[in-house]
C-alpha cells in the first residue's frame, strides 16, 4: 500500500449527501476479485449525465473527492473504496461518513476526510469558482487546506500511522515475518505448515 503523508491536487466538488456504495459501485461489478480495473463502473449510473462533476474536463483528474454527509452508506464492498482509487482519487472530504467504507477506506489507503458542513459548503463554492483551486491534505498535521483557509480533521492514532507507514493489513502482518517463520520451524513435521508464496 502507497504511504500517504501529503497529498495537494485538485478537488471535485459532489453535491450529493447520502450516497451509497451501490451508487459509488453497482453490484454488477463485484464479480472481480481483483483491486483494479473498477474505475468504469465508478458512479456508473450518474456517468450517463453529461452534467456529472467528473465528465467535466476540469475535475476529471481530480484527486480529492469532497461531498455530502453520509457517503459510502449502505453495504460493506471494499470495490467502492477501489473504484475510488482507480478513478485517482487519494482523499475523500465529507461531514460523515458510512462506518463499514470509512474502515475499508483506511485498511486500503483511501484516506476519509471528516470536516464539518460549512467547511465542506466552502471547499464547494471555492471549487465552483476556481476549478484549478489546489487542496493539500497534510495527513501528517491533521489538516486540510485550500486558498486561504485551513481545517484539522480527527482520526485516531493507529489509522494515522498505518497510512503514513503505509501498512495494509498483509502489510502489518509482515512485519512479524521473522516471528512467524521460527514459529513455523519449530512446529512439530506432524502438525500442518504454511507453504512460502
Amino acid at each position: 500500500m502507497e504511504k500517504f503523508t501529503v497529498h495537494t491536487g485538485t478537488a471535485a466538488p459532489l453535491r450529493r449527501s447520502n450516497v451509497d456504495t451501490d451508487q459509488i459501485i453497482p453490484a454488477e461489478y463485484l464479480k472481480r476479485v481483483s483491486r483494479t480495473g473498477f474505475a468504469d463502473g465508478l458512479f456508473k449510473a450518474w456517468r450517463d449525465d453529461p452534467t456529472f462533476v467528473l465528465n467535466q474536463p476540469a475535475h476529471a483528474t481530480a484527486t480529492i473527492l469532497v461531498t455530502g454527509t453520509e457517503f459510502g452508506v449502505g453495504s460493506s464492498r471494499e470495490h467502492a473504496v477501489w473504484a475510488l482509487q482507480d478513478q485517482g482519487f487519494r482523499a475523500i472530504v465529507a461531514p460523515r461518513f458510512g462506518d463499514i467504507f470509512r474502515g475499508n477506506a483506511l485498511k486500503g489507503g483511501l484516506l476519509p476526510v471528516e470536516l464539518p458542513s460549512e467547511a465542506v459548503e466552502w471547499l464547494w463554492d471555492a471549487l465552483d469558482a476556481d476549478p484549478a483551486l489546489a487542496v493539500t491534505v497534510d495527513l501528517e498535521a491533521r489538516e486540510v487546506r485550500a486558498g486561504e483557509r485551513s481545517w484539522s480533521f480527527p482520526l485516531d492514532d493507529f489509522s494515522r500511522w498505518r497510512l503514513l507507514e503505509g501498512l495494509d493489513d498483509i502489510g502489518l502482518t509482515l512485519r512479524h515475518e521473522a516471528d512467524i517463520t521460527a514459529f513455523e520451524g519449530a512446529r512439530p513435521s506432524r502438525l500442518p505448515r504454511t507453504q512460502a508464496a
